[in-house]
């Protein structure tokens, strides 16, 4: 179990080194140009949906078997470590789908990728806000996750916005070069992170982190309803965002076009992001009014299957990507001392989890229905949560 640093007081350049690594890193993470496109390369190798839905769902599965299990490994020995160490594993995998593009070389790179997923989720959350927390400036962690956010969706549309002349100029190949350069200057920029804490897993071990992490979160009701509410806002719709691409394409918009469609909608949820200090405020009635607005704008664009309705999509996915980050800064605050990176990486697990549900459930109903409908289906559990979170909370008053 982690034990709480002392804290010292803020310093206008220890918050800058952290927060501007930070960025940097959250950046470059995001910048793979292989994002708008590997949909694409799969369905161009021959894979079928099923095929491609079960490498989302192997892609889920590693997170799931290790996304605890490096939460505590972080709580016990560096963060710092697993968050340089992750960009790598991306980049081999990366590299086997354009050298070798075939369906056993494309579960190996989601392994790989799972695992640096899994080795970041809960490392970052947990090294920002105890950084944070020990100089005094623990309630700036909403304002500077937000920007966080920004900055990675920043990397993700510039890499949107490169993809497709990198992909003209060079196609896959060229795509996937440019994807493993960039992991390798994220994984180098991840050494700058400060990290100064005590660490009393180091003599307890990561098992004995795990036991005590899971045990607070059984206990403590207030950490138990926190953990929930992040899965049940994430796991929907960041599995959708893997077949928004064939959705996309389903509008009728040429493949060349792909990611300059998706820019459009990435550059609604990068602007939202930085709106999560402000957005801090909203109570629980404001929480789900924001949850059943963009559920609304999902299912209605997607039933336009015109790229017009893209627009509609664009403001859903801002909606729940602000639901997703306030989702996290509501667990941080609850978790008190210790045991943090556990503890989120325990709301990733269930995040996991469902989202392997999630892309069974969209490769059944992908084989009746176009991609449009099962965008829209998928809104119905947003919808059906916030009335439930509405009622309960009307109970309460």
């Amino acid at each position: 179990m982690t034990l709480s640093p002392a804290r010292v007081p803020a310093t206008t350049g220890s918050l800058r080194r952290l927060t501007r690594t930070l960025y940097g890193y959250a950046f470059l993470d995001d910048l793979v140009l292989l994002y708008p496109l590997y949909a694409l390369l799969f369905a161009d190798s021959g894979l079928s949906l099923w095929q491609i839905s079960s490498l989302f769902a192997l892609w889920s599965i590693t997170g799931v078997v290790l996304e605890v299990p490096s939460g505590a490994w972080a709580d016990a020995v560096s963060r710092r470590a697993l968050l340089w160490l992750g960009p790598l594993l991306s980049a081999a995998g990366f590299a086997l789908w354009v050298l070798i593009p075939s369906y056993g070389a494309f579960a190996a790179g989601f392994v790989l990728w799972g695992i640096s997923g899994a080795l970041g989720s809960g490392a970052m959350e947990a090294l920002v806000y105890d950084e944070l927390d020990r100089h005094g400036a623990a309630d700036r962690y909403a304002r500077v996750m937000g920007r966080a956010r920004a900055a990675g969706l920043l990397g993700v549309m510039a890499a949107m916005a490169a993809a497709g002349p990198v992909f003209a100029l060079g196609g896959y190949r060229a795509v996937g070069a440019a994807s493993v350069a960039v992991c390798l200057l994220a994984a180098l920029t991840a050494t700058r992170f400060p990290e100064d804490r005590n660490r009393k897993g180091d003599d307890e071990g990561w098992a004995a982190t795990l036991r005590t992490g899971l045990a607070t979160a059984r206990t403590d009701r207030s950490l138990r309803g926190a953990l929930l509410l992040v899965p049940a806002v994430a796991c929907v719709w960041s599995a959708l965002d893997e077949y928004s691409p064939l959705l996309v394409r389903e509008t009728g918009v040429p493949d060349g076009f792909v990611p300059y469609a998706l820019l459009l909608i990435w550059a609604a949820v990068t602007a939202v992001s930085l709106l999560a200090g402000p957005a801090e405020r909203l109570g629980t009635t404001g929480f789900t009014w924001l949850i059943a607005a963009s559920a609304v704008a999902l299912a209605l664009g997607a039933l336009t299957r015109t790229p017009a309705g893209l627009a509609l999509i664009a403001v859903a996915f801002a909606g729940f990507q602000l639901a997703t980050v306030l989702a996290d800064v509501r667990l941080q605050h609850r978790i008190e001392e210790g045991g943090r990176a556990t503890l989120t990486s325990v709301a990733g697990l269930g995040t996991e989890l469902l989202t392997v549900l999630v892309y069974g459930a969209y490769a059944v109903a992908g084989d009746h229905a176009s991609h449009g409908a099962v965008f829209a289906l998928f809104a119905l559990p947003y919808l059906v949560g916030a009335v439930i979170r509405g009622a309960a909370a009307k109970a309460r008053r």
